[in-house]
């Protein structure tokens, strides 16, 4: 019995190779729309059936000699006679099988003759017609006979052609350009169903505030010592985060949020990347970044979204759908995610992967981007001609889609971190705890500290100083032997330490990380260099490539006033010095009056749990790039930077500036809401972010397309001899010592940032909630 299964076994697995091999249209390389015929292969299965046939009347002619002879030899053997006749039985029966199984073979071995010589026969009329197509004229289409030059050219150059059917034939190559990509019309003899109403799509699953952050912790993964480092930091902040969600949950009053599908990559963790940072997370490397990530992490899981986490290219591949290849070809599906949270490496291996479904999806990209990137990088066009030289620019993204870890530029979304909250016994031990003379010192690496001894020195004649330096075996040479250096210490031991120090010092470097922050908020004192000039691409390496002027004469430069500008700009005096360090006077001056100053503990409202999550609520529900604003155009439209109605602006009671006209005819679907826009003529030496800053606003980007017209002007009482559109990250704005008005003609250069004497900007301001500049006060 096992011998017969053997046979049945192997037939079966012989007929499931010849003939699956001619007729899967499955297979790494074939198409889901092309039936391949092998002339060879259906030639080399009818001759093995037929010997597979043979064999077996052969095998069946063996058996019934050998049980002839066992038959014989048992017969003359007396009493034992019956047991030969008992095993003659079963041999009967198995030479039996044995030749219904040599005729099915055969049988098959005929059937499969008559398939294959049908099926070469309406092979050589398919691939007559595949032959016989003609690349189309349709001006609908107008790349078209230039993508089929170029795949009659590179159609080998990357195995992911052939993986959709491409074979080297004409038709193959239109078959290609019209269903995968879109640059040429559809083939008419191609068959196609006809397009049947489908059915509304079910209602979305309803967001809803999660009550644990086990999950989430499975979903990070393990491996790697920067995800230890963030899940150790999600378990530190749970209750946290759990307590600022049932507040959200109770602001928003029950308010219906749809559920996405999220993908989190990271790519800067990625292998491919280099993942320069989790060696080092453990010797004193920098960690800024990953404490984003992890609060990125839970604000999206808390708020109730179904999220993936990938720190690999080929998880990133396989949630994708990339097809196998080079990553020249579109994804083998529609995207199934949302949103996609990445950074700069990520975006780079996304574009490289996703063929031409990159430039559709893109829309659905947020790139969390630390220094920020501004219009005029951003634009790969403009910054070209410009000369505007960047590492990581060039990606003609909505700027908006780019989140930074401080809201350095309105050009981009705030994203930002969470410091730890204290509750008001905490904040009382704090303040009773503190020692006016004890100094912790901001930098981890024995680098930072080279070259500061004068400044050292100083201080060490009024506080005892302490240091987090790494090192494995022996002390750093650039502490001084005066300073306590606890080694690299654990998050909460730092924390520790920063609730009994009372003065947090930074040498510089590093840049606007989130350290300054924890200092203030467990009541220390941070006190920083002023930069004179400021540190920019042009005097310090670390700028170079960066794709942003902050506040610069033109995007050229990128500038920096001091290490942390947003403390300096958004919390200050008491809590933050900024002083020239060159000045030894000043320095000196600064430490005696913060010894004498008392401060209590203080934290943003935007730098808390619940700021971070009502924040990104607002993104998710609010920001939309994937859907152009549909505006009627005006009859002297000359750019899609420029369509709109008549301005529905007016002059405000006091005639200073622009507001929305409550007797406009028509109010927007905007976000952030026109009602809370103010237009405002910025001083030639000002940019529009300081413009609206000085009047207690915050420039908004995306309500530039409201004051891109001609008639804006008139009403802000600006003569105009000549006006015309252009690309400038500067305008609208007018010349006013020729008396030229300027339009904007690229939408994607809308900019808050940069100034010229040469001009005065047109602004848009709108006002912002108390605690959260992210936000306007209509905008949750």
């Amino acid at each position: 019995r096992i011998f017969v299964l053997g046979i049945g076994f192997f037939t079966l697995c012989f007929l499931m190779t010849s003939l699956g091999g001619q007729f899967s249209a499955k297979r790494l390389g074939d198409s889901p729309f092309t039936i391949r015929t092998e002339v060879m292969g259906a030639l080399e299965s009818r001759g093995v059936l037929r010997r597979m046939s043979d064999m077996l009347e052969m095998l069946m002619k063996r058996m019934d000699i050998l049980a002839r002879l066992e038959n014989s030899t048992d017969f003359h053997k007396g009493e034992e006679a019956r047991f030969p006749l008992d095993r003659f039985q079963p041999a009967a029966g198995l030479m039996e099988r044995i030749q219904a199984i040599a005729q099915n073979v055969s049988d098959i071995a005929i059937k499969v003759d008559q398939i294959l010589r049908n099926s070469l026969l309406n092979g050589k009329v398919l691939e007559g017609r595949r032959d016989q197509c003609e690349v189309p004229r349709d001006p609908k289409y107008p790349d078209c006979a230039g993508k089929v030059e170029w795949m009659r050219a590179r159609w080998t150059s990357d195995p992911c052609y052939a993986f959709f059917g491409v074979d080297g034939t004409e038709c193959s190559f239109l078959i290609y350009l019209s269903e995968v990509e879109w640059f040429c019309p559809p083939l008419p003899w191609r068959n196609r169903t006809v397009a049947v109403p489908s059915p509304p799509p079910p209602p979305r699953p309803q967001a809803a505030f999660r009550r644990d952050l086990a999950r989430l912790l499975e979903l990070i993964g393990t491996g790697k010592e920067s995800l230890s480092f963030m899940k150790k930091r999600i378990r530190h902040l749970a209750q946290q985060w759990l307590r600022a969600a049932r507040r959200l949950e109770q602001k928003l009053a029950g308010r219906q949020r749809d559920q996405k599908h999220i993908l989190i990559h990271i790519g800067f963790l990625t292998e491919e990347s280099g993942d320069v940072f989790s060696p080092r997370v453990l010797k004193g490397g920098p960690l800024g970044e990953m404490v984003q990530w992890a609060d990125i992490l839970a604000a999206l899981f808390m708020l109730g979204h179904s999220l993936r986490v990938t720190v690999s290219l080929k998880e990133l591949q396989s949630h994708l759908g990339v097809p196998p290849g080079r990553g020249n070809c579109p994804l083998t599906s529609p995207l199934p995610f949302d949103l996609i949270y990445t950074d700069y490496h990520g975006l780079q291996q996304m574009k490289q992967h996703m063929g031409l479904s990159f430039k559709k999806y893109r829309c659905r990209v947020r790139v969390i981007d630390t220094f920020g990137t501004e219009p005029a990088y951003n634009h790969e066009e403009y910054a070209t001609l410009r000369g505007y030289r960047t590492n990581w620019g060039y990606w003609n993204l909505q700027p908006s889609q780019f989140m930074t870890m401080f809201p350095h530029t309105p050009d981009n979304s705030f994203m930002g971190f969470v410091s730890e909250e204290l509750n008001q016994t905490e904040r009382q031990l704090i303040k009773a705890n503190k020692v006016s003379s004890m100094a912790v010192v901001y930098g981890k690496e024995a680098s930072i500290w080279k070259g500061k001894e004068k400044f050292l020195a100083i201080l060490n004649k009024y506080m005892e100083i302490h240091g987090t330096v790494y090192y494995e075996t022996q002390r750093p040479p650039e502490v001084p032997a005066f300073v306590k250096n606890h080694g690299l210490l654990p998050q909460h031991e730092f924390q520790q330490l920063l609730r009994k120090a009372k003065l947090f010092i930074g040498f510089g470097f590093p840049y606007e990380g989130p350290a300054p922050l924890e200092a203030i908020a467990n009541g220390c004192v941070f006190l920083q260099a002023r930069f004179n000039p400021p540190h920019s691409s042009l005097n310090h390496e670390f700028f170079r490539g960066k794709p942003t002027s902050r506040e610069a004469t033109g995007p050229a430069v990128f500038q920096v006033s001091s290490q942390h500008p947003y403390a300096e700009d958004f919390i200050g005096k008491p809590h933050v010095w900024t002083v020239d360090y060159n000045n030894s006077e000043e320095f000196e001056a600064a430490i005696k009056t913060i010894m004498r100053t008392q401060v209590d503990p203080y934290l943003p409202y935007e730098y808390t749990c619940e700021g971070m999550l009502e924040r990104i609520h607002a993104y998710i529900q609010h920001q939309d790039f994937c859907t152009t604003p549909s505006l009627a155009p005006s009859p002297k439209t000359k750019s899609p930077a420029m369509q709109s109605p008549p301005s529905p602006l007016a002059l405000s009671p006091n005639s200073t500036h622009l507001v929305w006209s409550p007797s406009a005819g028509w109010v927007p679907q905007a976000w952030p809401p026109v009602a809370s826009l103010q237009v405002w003529v910025s001083e030639p030496q000002h940019t529009c972010t300081e413009t609206c800053r000085r009047r207690g606003l915050v420039c908004e980007p995306t309500f530039f397309r409201f004051l891109n017209k001609e008639e804006v002007f008139l009403q802000l009482s600006i003569a105009c001899d000549s006006t015309e559109a252009e690309m400038n990250h500067l305008y609208p704005a007018v010349a006013p010592d020729v008396r030229e008005c300027y339009l904007q003609k690229e939408p994607l250069l809308f900019s808050c940032a940069g100034y010229n004497a040469k001009y005065r900007r047109l602004c848009p301001c709108r006002d912002f909630r108390q605690g959260q500049v992210a936000l306007c006060r209509d905008c949750l």
